[in-house]
């Protein structure tokens, strides 16, 4: 798939930097925090395989759907639903994606940074400052959040200057193997430490008992957030493909990627609870339920840090903190490509105004969030929990029914040449057109509260 950028926008350079790349936009704080929290509080062994039903089953089919509408019109979202719909109606689809983008970076960006100032945290609590040790974990501290998630941008905006391929495409070369190396190491170190055989078995061992339809939902709901879909990202990306590549293999690669990722940060975290406990920090609330994600990760783990040695807990807690300061870092530099996408196809600006000026009105966001976190999670449930799967069925139908399957199948043929035979295309428009479609409204009725309004009435 080796080609130069022929155009301003860019292309992908190489096969294994377009996959990275798309892993590394779907795999984010969310993979390395919440999925394994998500396990532990929805019957351990039994989310964790509806996890992987949802990802395939409902996740593949629409990260599918957004790579061959992005490569078959070469535009950001936006341009895409315009290239193939004459109906003004559709490329507001795109601009919502953007929309959710740019809302969901403002205060991922301000999460990242806290991540980030969790570094200097155990650096300084191990030096034995802890006064600056407290002002660097100190999460409600507006000015120390702003500095931080300045810094995020900073960072974000600079790779995102070097275009596809020399931006983009090197750093998550770099991010990709150097996070999972990092997980699998710490993965080791944990495995041997009191406590991790009942963090294993209760991240591991199904209880079929839990099954419900909360679970099934919530499972639903981690895999289209984790895997980033429905803001128009894969959109992006996929107008960066070659002819030459093969849109359901590369998918499918990323759609493991993403998996095998969540699945180690819970082989990490999951022990890494339980061997909390055995030090006797607790990961559960005075009622007894497993505590909030954010608390676990900022309160429980540096506690269980600083209680092991000095050596070994600063190794041990500035390895995780950089860990997941990686992730983060790979998650916003896609959400900053899809607005700087846009307003490089839509208004014909250089990509380095285009990404100083869509980043630097979104760290105004974040700074305004940082003095008030309260409003994170308003923007998470009305950006997140409501706009990603709303943009994933409105994606879905509008391939399904108004630019046809048929002519998705037409893209998919260029570097899929067994399409005809294979038993993908028999499939696919079944889960786009049907399945994934309901089940993603499904959840997105039950996210808003319709489902229980419904069932009361009846």
């Amino acid at each position: 798939m080796a080609q130069t950028e022929t155009s301003s926008r860019g292309n992908w350079n190489s096969k294994v930097g377009f996959i990275l790349a798309a892993a590394g936009s779907a795999v984010g704080l969310g993979n390395i925090w919440r999925f394994p929290t998500e396990v532990a509080s929805n019957g351990g062994g039994a989310f964790l395989l509806i996890y992987l039903i949802c990802c395939f089953a409902i996740g593949f089919p629409v990260m599918v759907a957004e790579l061959s509408i992005g490569r078959k019109t070469d535009r950001n979202p936006v341009g895409a639903f315009k290239a193939l719909s004459s109906n003004k109606f559709y490329p507001l689809i795109g601009f919502w994606g953007v929309l959710c983008g740019v809302m969901i970076l403002s205060f991922y960006t301000v999460v990242a940074g806290w991540t980030f100032s969790y570094v200097f945290e155990e650096i300084f609590f191990f030096m034995g400052l802890e006064s600056w040790a407290n002002y660097f974990a100190e999460v409600s501290n507006g000015v120390k959040n702003g500095i931080f998630s300045t810094i995020f941008m900073g960072a974000t905006v600079s790779i995102i200057l070097g275009g596809v391929s020399d931006g983009i495409e090197r750093a998550t070369k770099f991010l990709m193997p150097v996070l999972i190396g990092i997980l699998i190491i710490m993965i080791g170190y944990v495995s041997f430490q009191p406590g991790a055989g009942t963090g294993f078995a209760e991240y591991l061992k199904p209880d079929f008992s839990q099954i419900s339809a909360p679970l099934i939902f919530s499972a639903m709901g981690q895999a289209f957030f984790s895997l980033s879909l429905g803001m128009g990202a894969l959109i992006t990306y996929g107008s960066y493909l070659s002819k030459k590549e093969n849109i359901p293999e590369a998918a499918a690669y990323v759609t493991l990627a993403d998996v095998g990722i969540a699945f180690l940060a819970g082989l990490l975290i999951m022990p890494a609870m339980y061997m909390a406990e055995s030090f006797g920090v607790s990961i559960f609330s005075e009622s007894g339920e497993l505590l909030a994600s954010t608390d676990l990760i900022f309160q429980v783990l540096p506690a269980l840090f600083h209680s092991l040695s000095t050596t070994a807990g600063m190794i041990f807690g500035v390895s995780f903190f950089l860990l997941l300061s990686m992730a983060a870092l790979t998650s916003t530099i896609s959400l900053l490509e899809v607005p700087t996408s846009y307003v490089i196809d839509e208004y014909n600006v250089k990509r380095k105004k285009a990404a100083m000026m869509i980043g630097g009105g979104i760290l105004i966001i974040s700074l305004i969030i940082s003095f008030d976190i309260s409003l994170i999670g308003t923007i998470d449930f009305i950006f997140s929990t409501v706009g990603l799967p709303l943009g994933g069925f409105l994606i879905c139908y509008f391939l399904g029914y108004v630019w046809t399957v048929e002519n998705a199948l037409e893209e998919l043929e260029h570097g899929y040449p067994a399409l005809d035979s294979s038993i993908f295309k028999a499939v696919w428009p079944i889960f786009i057109k049907f399945l994934a479609p309901l089940a993603i409204l499904y959840n997105l009725l039950e996210a808003i509260g319709l489902v229980s309004y419904i069932e009361q009435l009846f």
